[in-house]
């Protein structure tokens, strides 16, 4: 069994072994799009935990008998499931195993304990006929092989949180056919973070890249907890036709003296200042519109920008997911008559002029 690979040996055919939002990492890598190296535990090392501690039996029980219309039912069930997984003693193979992976990263970005970002990935998120993703955990700027391990049985824990098991349940999704990978991969020191999409999500114009971004890491901005900059951007021409800067008040970061990340006030002087250049727009949207190309379908996109690094190679993609809302709607043309190639084509003609 596979318990660790490396990002950079996935694609998008590994989701049964790592989840859509790793498999989609690896597939990036494999594009030529900058993202953070790191590697997955795979669903091998999940499926084999909770099997050879013979605690699966007790999860099918526990996940058979829950109500979820009943609020303590679900919420103590989710407790009890939650505490199963992480006081449950490790498989030495699959500790070990993480630990290596850790310390393979560690030598290739030569850091004695480089800082990662947690993240779960589950086989049944990122697709575009469901809405599992933000449902599992993410840990931000962990550091150490042992503190790496313990975040990872805490993703698999959230696999039970109460809102994705009764989600599972709503739409029929069956508990047993839902596994979790976990990806670690290399924190960015974002000076700015956030995330994009190729169509317009506010009318489904599929000729504007949407970016939307704060200072900081993209935490901020994913969760709704800041007023992010907005900028709708021409395909064509990459111009910004709307660029609404917010008074951004509070900024993710990682604070050295308390060893985790917090939300900080941003100094006065700088909360309504734009927290992206024009050439890092511009930049974003290239990439945005290479990421649809190579997936053929509209993308929902998380970025960051290292501040210790020199543009252009300090703008990574940290997630890639299929759009769902627009995706889902009817295939037709979303303004008038017109369809998306004739949309762009419209931008462009304005810029040209025949004699």
């Amino acid at each position: 069994m596979q318990y660790v690979r490396d990002l950079k040996a996935l694609d998008r055919r590994s989701l049964p072994l790592v989840g859509g939002k790793n498999a989609s990492l690896g597939e990036m890598i494999k594009a030529g799009i900058r993202v953070p190296p790191g590697f997955a535990v795979t669903t091998d090392a999940y499926v084999q935990f909770i099997s050879q501690t013979g605690i699966r039996e007790t999860l099918s029980k526990v996940l058979g008998d829950v109500n979820v219309e009943d609020v303590s039912s679900l919420d103590a069930a989710s407790r009890s499931l939650q505490d199963l997984i992480q006081q449950t003693p490790w498989i030495p193979d699959v500790r070990e195993a993480i630990q290596e992976g850790y310390d393979r990263l560690c030598r290739e970005c030569g850091v004695d304990a480089v800082p990662v970002a947690v993240r779960s990935s589950a086989t049944a998120e990122d697709l575009p006929t469901a809405s599992f993703a933000g449902q599992q955990d993410t840990y931000l700027w962990v550091q150490g092989g042992g503190q790496v391990a313990h975040h990872v049985r805490r993703c698999w824990a959230s696999l039970f949180t109460s809102r994705a098991i009764a989600y599972r349940v709503r739409n029929r999704f069956p508990h047993e056919k839902v596994f979790i990978s976990v990806g670690v991969q290399k924190m960015v020191n974002s000076k700015a973070a956030g995330v994009m999409f190729t169509l317009n999500p506010t009318d489904g114009d599929p000729s504007k890249v949407v970016i939307e971004g704060s200072w900081g890491l993209g935490e901020t901005v994913v969760s709704g907890s800041v007023n992010p900059d907005r900028f709708v951007v021409d395909k064509v021409i990459l111009e910004a036709g709307v660029k609404d800067i917010s008074a951004k008040h509070i900024e993710c970061v990682f604070d050295p003296k308390q060893g985790r990340v917090v939300n900080a006030d941003v100094e006065p002087e700088r909360q309504c200042r734009c927290c992206l250049e024009d050439r890092e727009i511009k930049e974003l949207v290239k990439i945005a519109k290479y990421i649809e190309r190579h997936y053929g379908k509209p993308m929902d996109i998380e970025w960051a920008i290292d501040k210790d690094m020199a543009f252009p190679e300090n703008v990574f993609i940290v997630q890639a997911r299929p759009e769902t809302v627009w995706s889902r709607k009817q295939a037709k043309s979303v303004i008038g008559a017109k369809s998306g190639y004739q949309l762009l084509m419209e931008q462009a003609m304005k810029r040209i002029k025949i004699p």
